[in-house]
């Protein structure tokens, strides 16, 4: 090595140490900006979990309160937990479904909306996004931010082929992963959304191992206790360790922190750096083209719970229910305390008269002889009175008003029905004014739910390859096998469906009802057998297949068909359903087929041997 290499080796060497330290300072300077908001998310844990005797201190951080007396009770009533499992059982009812709109009746759009519409549903099955959304909106709904990150694993998928070091080379996959709050690090806390964030920090704690694997890098871990970075999960739930209580952590670890920057007129393509132990690992163009026009963004998607103005973090309703719950702690607890004194009783007995110690330690049960000295006053209870009216009244005011910040009327949290309402479009209405309220929440996650969709896509588009077998679910719900490749994927013309996914409940509902009303009858007023059959497996009787006709499978034969001649002449056969063979060319050639000539002859000529085969059907 000349004396010119090694002086570039070591001015490289000293470019990346000075790099690597900036990005650590940079990650600790927004670690303490945001401190406080870490300790607003670490109360809402702790009261979620029912640890609600706890507060942040003026020093910003969290601790245990202390009860004024030895004697006062200190039970936890809590009401935020039933509150929290009925509004993320409500927002699982409305999720957004991921099915792409095709934008005309032309093949090739329909195609490609199928494809987009598979791929969604593969992906979907396979990473259990449903999990993945629940997970999420779990941590939105406790510190009011969540974050989906939509990567590309080259590690998942089919093995394609073996690498050089005999190590098996596949063909990768998306994968999204829900993120808490503490792990993201956005350049500014006053962003109103993702597309106003520069650059973000992706941050969290891993073993050493995790760096050997991935980078190929040895490095000297240490033991990890920081809250945000390893979440404590005590028994009994959430729960941040307090003074002389023991943390969990991660042993022989290292904080990794991923440096994601938009592209600016310095880099058109974006900066990722990643650096742990002071040491710079990669650094190099953001790696995936996942915005409009395949630009190169950010893979993270934001959900809120309620958004805030001119914040980039929301709040939840924990926050708002917290000042609620102390105050509806503190009357159960004094009322219990009443109770007990006017059980128990308070003895008043003169000074000397009586063993004290005794009375304390015993008190006066059932047939217990009380000596007391001769003279001196009879010991005796004094009078407490009757339990004041007042403790009621404010006990029920505060239900109250935990229905009013939740936005969960008792209907849907604990089944009742204040109103007496019986009809069941009345009952219905009072359900759709709960989802009213939590409009703000709905629609975020929709959105949330919507972007990953459209990134996913984004992904397969850049990676999907020349050539890729999916599983997907073809007409009347069978499973097919379909070849495609990047080109046949559209990321940028995408158009979800409006809607939310039904319950099978709903479906065989709205099923019955046009049943009912007739919409499914042909001109003569009958059910076709294909309609009938479809019916009846939508309601749930598919294990009738044998009793189902075949026109589904000429329509299937015909589909493919259409495929081939698009390269191809193919011939009728002699067994074909010669009209629904007929009637599904005509629509391939009306849906854009007869623009192109030779696509067209094929057809036509395909047409003449149904006829020549069939007869003029």
């Amino acid at each position: 090595m000349t004396e010119r290499e090694k002086l570039a080796k070591r001015a490289q060497a000293q470019r990346a140490e000075a790099l690597a330290a900036q990005i650590t300072a940079d990650f600790e300077a927004r670690r303490a900006a945001r401190r406080q908001l870490e300790r607003g998310w670490e109360l809402n844990m702790n009261f979620v979990s029912g640890n609600q005797y706890c507060d942040i201190n003026p020093a910003g951080e969290l601790e245990e309160e202390a009860a004024a007396f030895y004697w006062q009770s200190r039970k936890c009533f809590n009401h935020i937990a039933p509150t929290l499992d009925t509004r993320l059982a409500r927002l699982a009812k409305v999720r957004p479904s991921l099915e792409v709109r095709a934008f005309s009746d032309a093949d090739d759009d329909m195609k490609t909306a199928r494809l987009c519409s598979n791929i969604l549903r593969s992906v979907k099955n396979r990473i259990d996004l449903d999990g993945v959304i629940s997970q999420a909106t779990l941590w939105s709904e406790t510190c009011g931010t969540s974050f989906y990150k939509i990567v590309w694993n080259h590690d998942e998928g089919r093995v394609i082929g073996t690498d050089e070091a005999g190590h098996s080379v596949r063909e990768g996959d998306v994968n999204v992963i829900a993120l808490s709050p503490f792990e993201i690090y956005p350049d500014s806390l006053a962003a109103q959304s993702m597309a106003d964030v520069k650059s973000l920090i992706h941050a969290k704690a891993v073993p050493v191992s995790y760096l050997r694997e991935k980078f190929g890098v040895e490095v000297s871990g240490r033991r990890i206790s920081d809250f945000p970075l390893v979440p404590c999960t005590a028994a009994g739930g959430w729960k941040r360790p307090m003074d002389g209580e023991q943390s969990a952590a991660l042993e022989d670890a290292v904080i990794l922190i991923e440096r994601y920057t938009r592209p600016d007129t310095e880099h058109p393509d974006g900066r990722l750096e990643i650096v742990a132990a002071d040491k710079l690992l990669y650094e190099g163009a953001l790696p995936y083209r996942n915005g409009d026009r395949s630009e190169r963004t950010l893979p993270f998607v934001r959900q809120t719970c309620i958004a805030l103005p001119g914040a980039f973090f929301g709040t939840s309703v924990v926050d708002r229910m917290i000042p609620l719950q102390r105050a509806y702690n503190a009357v159960r607890n004094r009322k219990h305390e009443f109770l007990n004194r006017l059980s128990t009783g308070v003895i008043a007995v003169e000074d000397g008269s009586v063993d004290a110690e005794e009375l304390a330690e015993d008190g006066l049960y059932p047939g217990k002889v009380l000596v007391y000295r001769r003279g001196s006053e009879k010991p005796g209870f004094l009078d407490c009175g009757s339990i004041p009216s007042e403790f009621e009244k404010e006990e029920e005011r505060l239900a109250g008003e935990f229905i009013l910040v939740s936005g969960m009327s008792e209907i849907s949290r604990n089944s009742a029905n204040p109103t007496h309402v019986t009809s069941a479009t009345g009952l219905q209405l009072l359900i759709d004014q709960d989802t009213n309220r939590m409009q703000m929440s709905v629609e975020s996650v929709e959105r949330a739910v919507r972007e990953t969709g459209k990134q996913i896509l984004h992904l397969y588009k850049q990676f999907a390859g020349a050539r890729r077998v999916l599983r997907m679910t073809g007409t009347g719900g069978d499973t097919e096998l379909f070849a495609f490749s990047q080109s046949d994927v559209s990321a940028d013309d995408v158009q979800f469906e409006s809607g939310y996914e039904r319950t099978p409940e709903q479906k065989r509902e709205e099923i019955l009802s046009l049943l009912s009303m007739g919409l499914l009858r042909n001109a003569d007023g009958t059910l076709s057998d294909d309609t009938r059959n479809r019916v009846l497996e939508a309601l749930g009787f598919g294990s009738l297949e044998n009793a189902r006709d075949i026109s589904h499978l000429h329509l299937k034969k015909a589909e493919r068909e259409n495929l081939v001649l698009a390269q191809q002449d193919v011939e009728a056969d002699e067994y074909d359903d010669h009209a629904l063979h007929r009637a599904e060319h005509v629509r391939a050639l009306l849906s854009g087929g007869e623009r192109d000539e030779g696509v067209r002859g094929r057809i036509m000529r395909h047409l003449a041997s149904h006829r020549e085969k069939g007869g003029n059907v």
